[in-house]
């Protein structure tokens, strides 16, 4: 197994993964990204995400995406968004590889933070994080707003 940066070639397998996440959170039909959007924002001037995959025998089995933000109190951060491996592939120890690769990352960059989120019943996930040294926070709440309500709040509050 080679754990490596993901290039443009690999977006189509990167979709691919992030399909199979959605299906696997129980959002079959959430994904808007496409390819094009991938190359376009991972590999500008200024990306918007860096990628990692994990490839056995020139086939991706999954990958790690993950960008920069800013902590006001911890300053530079990684927002792992999505960590996925193939389901036929989980076992493998690729997901394991991945999440060291992330860390390793983070120490490289000496980001302070490294953070993502977790669905409540991913308990498998949870376990593993919190076996880890990961701290689940239970009194933090994920908060977003989609187009449909930014639409509607930008409408409603002009």
């Amino acid at each position: 197994m080679i754990i490596r940066k993901a290039t443009k070639n690999d977006m189509p397998s990167v979709l691919e993964l992030i399909q199979e996440l959605a299906t696997f959170e129980k959002e079959p039909n959430a994904v808007v990204v496409t390819v094009d959007d991938l190359v376009g924002d991972g590999f500008s001037e200024n990306p918007l995400f860096q990628c990692f995959v994990a490839e056995v025998e020139n086939e991706i089995i999954g990958m790690a995406l993950y960008y920069y933000r800013y902590s006001t109190w911890k300053g530079k951060t990684i927002h792992l968004e999505d960590l996925i491996v193939k389901e036929n592939k989980r076992g493998t120890g690729a997901g394991f590889a991945l999440y060291k690769e992330i860390i390793k990352q983070g120490k490289v960059e000496n980001v302070r933070r490294i953070e993502w989120n977790v669905l409540d019943w991913n308990t498998p996930a949870i376990d593993f994080y919190e076996k880890s040294g990961a701290k689940v926070l239970g009194d933090w709440r994920v908060v977003h707003m989609d187009d449909k309500g930014i639409e509607q709040f930008l409408n409603t509050t002009i």
